[in-house]
C-alpha cells in the first residue's frame, strides 16, 4: 500500500492531472474525431439520409445534438445525488472509479453500433457520455485536496495539457490503423478504435487512483441522505449571496460555457456538414482529421500560453480577452466555405478551447471560500456547466432543424458570448 502523499506534492499532483490523460481520448476519439466520421460514413453505406428514433426522423446530427443534450440533462441531475453521497460517506474516488468504468466500458460497446438496433447503439453512446462527465464532478473536486491555491493555475493546465497530448497519440494510431486498411474494412476499423477507446481510459486511469487520497467511510448510505445533494446546492445558491466575486463569476462562467462546450461538441459535425471539402480538393476524412489534431496540437500551447497570461494578468482580464476571440472566431465560422478556411479557424479554436476550460477551473476553485465542502461547491459548478450545456445543444439543434443549417445556429452562440463577456466585466477585481 502506498504512503499517502502530502497535499502539493509533485507526484500527487501529476496523479490528479493524469486523468486527464486517460480519459481525454473519449473527447477526442468519440466526441470529436472518429464516432462523427464513422456515422456519417456508416449511413452513407446504407443510403440513409434521416434516422427514425424515439419517435422522430432527424438528421445525424440533429439526433446526436439532442441526445449530447438529453444525457448533459442526465448529469446535471445526477450529480447532485452523487456528490451528497460521496461527501457524506466520504468515498468520492470510488465514484470517480465507478463512471470510468462505465464510461470506459460504453465506449467499447459502441464497437457493435448497428442500425438494425439503433436504440440500444445510441444508449452506448449516452453512457459513455455520462460516465465522463459524472467522473468528472469528483476529479474536479479533487483539485482543491491536492494542490494549494497558488499551485492550481498551472496544474489544472497541465492537466488539459497531458489531455491533449494523450489524446492525440491514440488518435494518431487510430487514424494510421484506418487509413491503412483498405476502404471495405474502414468501417470494421473505426469500431476497432472505439474499443482501444475503452481500454486506454479503463487502463490509464489506475494512476490516478493509486495515489488520490482515500478517505474511509464514515457513514453509511441511507433514505435520508440521497437527495442531500440538492439541499447542498441550496446551501451553496445561499451562501454566494455573501460571495459576490464567485456568484458574478458563475454567472458568466454559465452563459458563455453553453457557447464554448457546444462549439466543442458540434465543430467536428459542421465541418462534415457546411464544408465544401471537394470543392478544395481534400478529401472530407482526411481535411477532418487534420483539423481535429490541428485543434488538439495547438491547445496544448493555448493551456500554456493562458497559464502565463493569467499569472501576468489575472484570470479575470484573461477570460476577457478569450471570451473576445470567441465571439471573432464565431463571425468568422459563420462564412467559413472551404478546407482552408476551416483549417485557420481550428487553429485559433484551438489556442482558445484549452486555455478557457482550465483557466475557467482553476478561476473557480481560487475563488472558493475557505471550506472542506470541496464537492458540493464543484457539484454546483458542474450543475451550472451541465445545464448551461443542454440549453446550448438545445437551441443549436433546434435552430438547424428548423432552418436547415448549422450556420444559422452559430448566430446563436455569438449572443452567449457577448452576454458572457458583459458579465466578466462586473466580477469584482480578483486578489491575486
Amino acid at each position: 500500500m502506498k504512503t499517502q502523499l502530502k497535499k502539493g506534492d509533485k507526484k500527487l499532483l501529476n496523479a490528479w492531472a493524469f486523468y486527464d490523460w486517460a480519459n481525454s481520448v473519449y473527447s477526442l476519439t468519440i466526441v470529436s474525431a472518429v464516432f462523427p466520421l464513422f456515422i456519417g460514413a456508416y449511413l452513407e453505406t446504407k443510403n440513409i439520409t434521416k434516422l427514425n428514433a424515439f419517435g422522430f426522423e432527424l438528421t445525424h446530427t440533429a439526433l446526436i445534438t439532442y441526445l449530447t443534450a438529453f444525457g448533459f440533462l442526465i448529469v446535471a441531475f445526477i450529480s447532485p445525488i452523487l456528490s451528497g453521497i460521496a461527501d457524506y460517506v466520504g468515498n468520492k474516488k470510488s465514484f470517480l472509479r465507478f463512471f470510468c468504468y462505465m464510461g470506459s466500458f460504453a465506449c467499447m460497446g459502441l464497437y457493435f453500433f448497428r442500425i438494425d438496433y439503433i436504440h440500444v447503439s445510441l444508449l452506448c453512446y449516452l453512457i459513455a457520455l455520462v460516465g465522463f462527465w459524472a467522473s468528472l464532478v469528483f476529479y474536479n473536486s479533487y483539485l482543491p485536496d491536492v494542490a494549494y491555491k497558488e499551485q492550481q493555475d498551472a496544474v489544472s493546465a497541465k492537466g488539459f495539457s497531458l489531455g491533449y497530448v494523450g489524446s492525440v497519440i491514440l488518435l494518431i494510431i487510430n487514424l494510421a490503423l484506418i487509413l491503412s486498411t483498405p476502404d471495405k474494412n474502414k468501417l470494421f476499423m473505426m469500431r476497432i478504435s472505439f474499443v482501444m477507446v475503452g481500454l486506454w481510459w479503463f487502463g490509464f486511469s489506475h494512476y490516478t487512483y493509486a495515489y488520490l487520497p482515500a478517505i474511509k467511510s464514515r457513514h453509511k448510505v441511507t433514505k435520508e441522505i440521497v437527495f442531500s445533494g440538492f439541499k447542498e446546492l441550496k446551501k451553496v445558491w445561499r451562501e454566494l449571496t455573501n460571495q459576490l466575486r464567485l456568484k458574478r463569476y458563475l454567472a458568466a462562467f454559465f452563459i458563455y460555457s453553453m457557447a464554448v462546450q457546444t462549439v466543442m461538441l458540434v465543430a467536428a459535425y459542421f465541418g462534415e456538414q457546411e464544408i465544401k471539402w471537394e470543392e478544395s480538393g481534400i478529401d472530407k476524412t482526411m481535411g477532418l482529421i487534420i483539423s481535429i489534431l490541428l485543434i488538439q496540437l495547438i491547445a496544448v500551447l493555448g493551456a500554456f500560453l493562458t497559464s502565463k497570461s493569467s499569472s501576468k494578468y489575472g484570470n479575470i482580464k484573461t477570460l476577457i480577452g478569450i471570451n473576445i476571440i470567441w465571439i471573432g472566431i464565431c463571425i468568422y465560422a459563420y462564412f467559413v466555405i472551404d478546407a482552408i478556411q476551416f483549417f485557420i479557424a481550428a487553429g485559433v479554436v484551438g489556442l482558445i478551447m484549452g486555455g478557457i476550460q482550465s483557466l475557467s477551473r482553476s478561476t473557480y476553485s481560487k475563488f472558493l471560500p475557505e471550506t472542506e465542502d470541496t464537492t458540493s461547491y464543484f457539484s454546483f459548478y458542474d450543475v451550472a456547466e451541465k445545464i448551461g450545456i443542454v440549453i446550448g445543444m438545445g437551441i443549436f439543434a433546434s435552430v438547424e432543424v428548423i432552418t436547415g443549417s448549422m450556420r444559422s445556429s452559430i448566430l446563436f452562440l455569438i449572443l452567449f458570448f457577448v452576454i458572457g463577456l458583459i458579465l466578466l466585466f462586473r466580477v469584482p477585481k480578483e486578489i491575486e
